[in-house]
């Protein structure tokens, strides 16, 4: 695994669109009963490199972490669709929707499910799936390894939003995750890591895999609560609702 220090990944700077987004998550969050910012900002970069640069009419995308929807619902609605703005995704073809997620470990194997399919028929495009580090630690994850490698799934993007929290903690003091690279690389998944909140790095490697017939893995290192300095790096932000004070704190933040 490379070392990406956290402190380098705190100071990476955010575009005024990356700000931009985050603004608009806190607001829909905020009048819809949300919360989960920590995870929704540490996948931001991800999600608008995926619909500003990569995701075509025939992909698809399936956000495995669904608690971190606030950032993903922004840009569903500036491409017209019209989500459910709930705690997580629902199953809504019609607004951009493709799985419903929630319960972690199920947004990789409903992903190889889809995969599979089209490539059984014959279909264009690739399902991407962006997973939380804490869920890579369900059996279904690495069954889901196997399977993919097994099954020559090259249609399938894996990418794993590592900001070293889960809900109860630091990963690390948890269940660490770090032989899963050498696990990956094991099974022959074509693998990268990548800073998760630099845009150009991420566009990148997603345009540069290859074509091998692999299932792809991408290793994203963020930051929990990037942008908002009180929330960077702070496990108790990972589903904590902000106070007024916090709040205004976070918008002062993001609209600089």
């Amino acid at each position: 695994m490379n070392d990406y220090d956290i402190n380098s990944l705190i100071d990476t700077e955010l575009s005024k669109r990356s700000k931009d987004i985050r603004l608009e998550s806190i607001k829909i969050s905020k009048a819809n009963g949300g919360y989960h910012y920590g995870g929704s900002f540490s996948s931001a970069e991800i999600l608008i490199t995926l619909y500003d640069k990569i995701l075509t009419d025939e992909d698809k995308f399936i956000l495995s972490k669904g608690h971190a929807c606030w950032v993903y619902y922004v840009l569903l609605q500036e491409r017209g669709f019209n989500p459910v703005l709930e705690g997580h995704p629902h199953l809504d073809l019609q607004n951009g929707v493709h799985w419903t997620t929630g319960s972690e470990g199920h947004g990789f194997p409903a992903g190889i499910g889809i995969a599979f399919a089209m490539k059984q028929m014959k279909k264009k495009g690739k399902v991407y799936v962006l997973m939380g580090d804490g869920e890579c630690q369900e059996g279904t994850t690495w069954e889901s390894l196997l399977l993919a490698s097994h099954l020559e799934l090259d249609n399938l993007v894996i990418i794993v939003d590592y900001n070293k929290i889960q809900g109860s903690g630091y990963v690390k003091d948890i269940l660490p995750m770090e032989s899963i690279l050498s696990v990956v690389n094991s099974l022959n998944w074509e693998m990268m890591e990548v800073n998760g909140h630099d845009l150009g790095s991420i566009e990148n490697a997603i345009k540069n895999m290859s074509k091998d017939k692999t299932p792809k893995f991408i290793f994203a290192h963020t930051v929990k609560g990037k942008g908002v300095s009180y929330m960077e790096n702070a496990p108790e932000w990972h589903a904590k609702w902000p106070d007024p004070e916090h709040e205004k704190i976070a918008i002062d933040e993001l609209s600089k």
